[in-house]
């Protein structure tokens, strides 16, 4: 189902009990997930549901076992929250969830493996090297080719991430690589649109076209500046069909389900190129999935109680 969304599956708020709207935590994420919960907690109270907010996985491993609440909207980015360790704790003691499962969740936490089960479902991320600690980064990137895109592999929100033109700019990457623990992907640098696709239920939602003011997409144009554009829908007629048939079958190719968001990159040679997938995506006033949703008629509340539908 592209661009409709279907009839609502509950009017009265009783039906989903005292909910646990998990937000915070210790995360590099950990002051977005702040925002962002807050504003899914105003939005749950604002349709009369009886939500709470609870900061961490500790705090709400405590309350669920002295069962203060029946369900979970998890606004946890990054780490715990996103990674299947939550997922698997939830699932363990029988509490409906919002979002993906262990498998969606895990596995879309770690981009390198993401791309790889894409090229085998004949999706289309762009070109890749995968580096383990101590890797040779130069190497890395002559085999790609400049300019090229340095990142964890398993962080979110722009954390780690190095924009590499030539050579000349390798050297903070390298420094960064050489204290990092995990492993790191390098890709080649699409150039072209940056877009999106929020995904709610079975309904990819309007694609949307991100034009920064800067050179580029990163943590300061997603989350303080106010002059990057929204374009919504972010291209026309089959493009927009095609991005969203596209975003959908990567969603689902990853294992995910329930909602999250797709990001997109257009290549003024290759096409469509996937870059990766969110399970836990913001809700801030800058955040992309609420902008999509509007598109449709669906409000910042109404998609609050949509996601949270899916838990029944």
């Amino acid at each position: 189902m592209n661009g409709r969304l279907p009839p609502l599956l509950a009017t009265d708020p009783a039906v989903f009990g005292r909910v646990a709207v998990l937000l915070g935590g210790d995360t590099s994420e950990r002051e977005v997930s702040l925002d962002s919960g807050k504003n899914v907690l105003e939005a749950l109270r604002s349709r009369g549901v009886d939500a709470h907010a609870v900061d961490g996985v500790p705090a709400l491993l405590e309350a669920l076992q002295a069962g203060r609440f029946e369900r979970v909207f998890n606004i946890l980015h990054g780490g715990v929250g996103e990674n299947g360790v939550l997922q698997g704790l939830l699932q363990s003691l029988g509490v409906p969830y919002t979002g993906s499962g262990v498998l969606g969740s895990a596995l879309t936490m770690d981009k390198i493996r993401t791309k790889q089960v894409w090229l085998s479902e004949g999706l289309p991320p762009p070109r890749y090297e995968r580096l383990a600690p101590g890797a040779d980064l130069v190497a890395a990137a002559d085999r790609l080719g400049y300019p090229v895109f340095v990142k964890p592999s398993s962080e979110g929100s722009s954390v780690g991430v190095f924009r590499v033109l030539s050579a000349t700019d390798l050297a903070p990457a390298i420094a960064f690589a050489a204290g990092y623990p995990g492993e790191l992907l390098m890709e080649q640098m699409v150039r072209g649109d940056e877009l999106t696709v929020g995904i709610l239920g079975d309904v990819a939602l309007p694609a949307i076209r991100i034009v920064p003011a800067g050179e580029w997409y990163d943590y300061h144009a997603k989350y303080i500046a106010d002059d990057t554009q929204y374009l919504c829908p972010g291209l026309e007629g089959g493009d927009e069909a095609g991005i969203r048939d596209l975003a959908l079958r990567a969603f689902r190719a990853a294992g995910c389900s329930g909602w999250g968001r797709v990001d997109v990159m257009r290549d003024r040679e290759r096409g469509l190129q996937l870059i990766e997938i969110n399970t836990a995506p913001g809700m801030t006033g800058h955040s992309l999935v609420p902008k999509a949703a509007a598109a449709l008629g669906c409000d910042y509340a109404e998609l609050c109680w949509r996601v949270l539908e899916q838990t029944l």
